[in-house]
């Protein structure tokens, strides 16, 4: 039987938790460092995910047979590379992999070389430069700070002004601190977004059911950016055709250019897609999986994903199998997220909600469940239609009782017209 350590503290890293404490094949998940809420399915170790050596100890010591990495930072900041190093084996792509992520100027430079679809841009480290060919660019037009930002660093600009404020605050005001140091501006799509993520291990592709996700605060994809206020799968109403090219026009040549250029992915890679009346379009690329999307993806995954991750890691082919019923599930988030919110409020009667729940954001006080991030929890159900879905989980959210908090009424509302 295995040990397994996940690395992350938020909803995505309970799930995946959740996903392998469930495995035939796992004695004990620990998580590091994990929040109060995941102790229902796995042990939490008080060590920050940006700690390798001792993250390398504690693996050691506690013979730990997989390692797997939730967030993005630590895997921009090589933890695969100091791990592999020493022997230990760890799911996860490089630090030059995941650069893909890393830097929005190196993906759609990737992009643009291997012929994967995406919308057109130019990228810019020059702020008087950036002013310029933005003055000459029809509006809406897309912004993108080039480093991490949380999920946060893309602005939609709908007027000239708009535009100019928010390339000013990102690069001469540090919006995204050292994120928006370079810039991408690029075409603005239409269309229906989705999220097609993948196991990969060099050219080995397992693509994963399609999820979407609630990006914008407010209901009707109003107010700011987000990482994400919910999320459902499957995503029916979009064509095959979509999701067939989404695999076959992106994640697959992406895999596969990676190779090419000497750096391979292993790991969870995630695609954001777009299909627009010119066929999909690739809007951005992350390399581990999404959060929320893997909230619902694992809720509706049926195989056992330790099984997964061996027999990726083996470049042994798999099918996956998934749940015919939908899953959807909405994010708690504190007041005034993405912007500043006020930490600690209590959550009550959360015993009482029959739905599995994901912890993203909470603390412990008194014994008492705190809000402690800007995403906070996590609801999800699953039924029979994505309406009775949608139906039951707000009903039981309804059950919570905290003040601080504010969700989405709408989540898979698209999927149901």
């Amino acid at each position: 039987m295995a040990k397994v350590l996940v690395i992350g503290s938020g909803g995505r890293e309970h799930a995946i938790a959740w996903k392998f404490s469930q495995s035939r094949h796992v004695e004990e998940v620990f998580v590091a460092p994990g929040n109060p809420g995941m102790s229902d399915v796995a042990t939490l170790v008080n060590i920050p995910q940006n700690n390798f050596e001792a993250l390398k100890s504690f693996v050691k010591e506690n013979h730990i047979d997989l390692t797997f990495v939730g967030p993005e930072i630590p895997l921009c900041d090589g933890i695969v590379d100091s791990f592999e190093a020493d022997g230990l084996n760890i799911f996860g792509p490089s630090k030059a992999a995941a650069m893909l992520e890393g830097s929005k100027v190196f993906s759609k430079e990737m992009m643009k070389k291997y012929g994967i679809p995406t919308a057109s841009y130019e990228s810019f480290s020059d702020y008087k430069m950036a002013k310029e060919y933005l003055a000459k660019q029809e509006m809406p037009i897309v912004l993108k700070a080039d480093g991490l930002a949380a999920g946060k660093g893309v602005i939609i600009a709908s007027t000239m002004l708009e535009a100019q404020t928010a390339l000013e605050d990102m690069m001469c005001n540090s919006l995204f601190d050292q994120a928006g140091s370079s810039v991408v501006i690029e075409e603005y799509l239409e269309g229906e977004e989705f999220s097609q993520l993948a196991f990969v291990n060099e050219e080995l592709v397992v693509p994963m059911e399609i999820a979407q996700d609630h990006k914008r605060a407010y209901d009707n994809d109003e107010g700011l950016n987000t990482g994400g206020m919910g999320a459902y799968t499957p995503v029916n109403h979009l064509p095959k055709q979509a999701i067939t090219d989404a695999i076959e026009q992106i994640m697959k040549p992406m895999a596969k250019a990676m190779v090419l250029e000497g750096t391979p992915f292993k790991g969870v890679l995630y695609g954001g897609c777009m299909w627009t009346k010119k066929g999909v379009k690739t809007i951005e690329f992350n390399v581990r999986f999404g959060d929320p999307e893997t909230e619902v993806l694992l809720v509706s995954l049926e195989d056992d994903l330790y099984e997964v991750i061996e027999k990726v890691t083996r470049k042994e082919a798999v099918e996956l199998h998934w749940s015919k019923d939908p899953v959807l599930g909405v994010v708690l988030a504190n007041k005034g997220y993405p912007g500043s919110y006020t930490k600690g409020a209590v959550i009550e009667n959360l015993s009482d909600v029959d739905a599995t729940v994901f912890h993203m954001g909470t603390g412990k006080l008194d014994g008492k469940t705190t809000a402690t991030g800007g995403r906070v929890l996590f609801v999800a159900k699953q039924a029979p239609t994505l309406k009775e879905a949608q139906t039951e989980v707000y009903a039981e959210i309804k059950k919570i009782k905290c003040d601080n908090l504010f969700y989405r009424t709408d989540i898979g509302a698209k999927g149901m017209k």
